[in-house]
């Protein structure tokens, strides 16, 4: 035992290797770091400080990248930059940060009215998505209580479905812009670059139920966390002055942020539930093979994509630690078939 504490044991540690591999990560190259980096609020001050990036950059790799990357916390060096950030933080450039973290010399003169235009339009931008997603979480609750009537029911659901997708849409097209042209050499390489986003998975899953005459409440719970994230962080970066948000909205708003790995741990498996789900209405006179085929499909990309691989994999190993004993032990004739559904799974 006292022999492990010695010198050649820290080169097998994962976390030494997970923190080169945090450090060596293309975050620039990454759409996702930009947006990240949007929603930070750091002191103006601190803005361009290197241990206060870098730390930011560890905690998005945990986030997008590899769930188990333990993030250790800030060092004493940088208190004064977190110290500042609990007393008073302000929103910060929305420019990301490059990856040489070189200071850029001050313009006083037209640097505040092109600072001014660029502000203007992601201002914009982020409260349409507000709006858009208000109003997905207001119709998400009327269609997911029980005691709604069938046909406000029905309407609710496919309201919420559809701001979900216009959301998306509108994200996607925000962020990745539009294909240089209509012909199959621009709109590959266009298409790579969205195939397992965030955004093209939300489009995609709603719009596999909204074109299925099937009406699941269950397919609404990932549609009203999706839409509680980004009204969260909208008003905490937004309204964190207002007194009415202190009172009433700071507590909840704070408790969504914070718990951001349990809320994707919870949509994930309603994902998963719902694939199941499908594949049991294969038994009734309202099953859909189309539908159902399209859906596992997009779990098969959940699984795969950056995005949303970390909790899928998890979820789908807790399942499979469950699940193997008692084929194993009850149905040893399904293991080929078994096999074979693996193979096209991890293909």
């Amino acid at each position: 035992m006292g022999e492990q504490g010695g010198g050649g044991g820290g080169d097998d540690d994962p976390q030494k290797i997970k923190r080169i591999a945090a450090a060596a990560y293309d975050y620039d190259n990454d759409s996702r770091w930009a947006s990240y980096w949007e929603n930070v609020l750091v002191p103006p001050h601190m803005a361009n400080h290197p241990d206060l990036i870098g730390h930011f950059k560890r905690k998005f790799y945990k986030r997008y990248i590899d769930p188990d990357f333990v993030v250790e916390a800030m060092s004493t060096g940088s208190s004064g930059a977190t110290s500042s950030q609990s007393s008073g933080p302000t929103r910060r450039s929305s420019t990301p940060p490059s990856s040489d973290n070189t200071s850029r010399p001050r313009d006083t003169g037209s640097s505040t009215q092109s600072a001014r235009n660029a502000t203007s339009r992601p201002f914009d931008q982020r409260s349409i998505h507000f709006s858009v997603n208000s109003w997905v979480i207001l119709v998400g609750l009327v269609a997911i209580l029980p005691i709604v009537p069938p046909h406000i029911f029905h309407k609710a659901y496919r309201l919420a479905l559809l701001g979900t997708i216009c959301s998306s849409f509108y994200s996607l097209y925000t962020v990745h812009g539009k294909p240089r042209a209509w012909n199959l050499a621009a709109l590959q390489p266009w298409f790579q670059g969205i195939l397992g986003t965030k955004e093209f998975i939300r489009l995609v899953y709603c719009l596999t139920f909204i074109t299925s005459h099937l009406h699941i409440k269950f397919a609404i719970i990932p549609v009203l966390i999706w839409a509680l994230e980004h009204v969260a962080k909208y008003l905490r970066r937004n309204f964190s002055r207002s007194n009415l948000y202190r009172k009433y909205l700071e507590d909840p708003c704070l408790w969504i942020d914070s718990n951001a790995s349990t809320l994707g741990i919870m949509t994930s498996h309603a994902e998963i539930a719902l694939g199941l789900l499908l594949i049991l209405s294969l038994l009734s006179w309202h099953r859909n093979i189309i539908h159902t085929f399209m859906y596992w499909q997009l779990l098969k990309l959940m699984y795969h994509s950056p995005a949303t691989a970390g909790y899928h994999q998890s979820a789908w190993t807790k399942i499979g630690r469950t699940v193997n004993p008692y084929l194993n032990r009850y149905a040893p004739f399904l293991s080929r078939p078994v096999s074979a559904v693996q193979r096209w799974w991890f293909r």
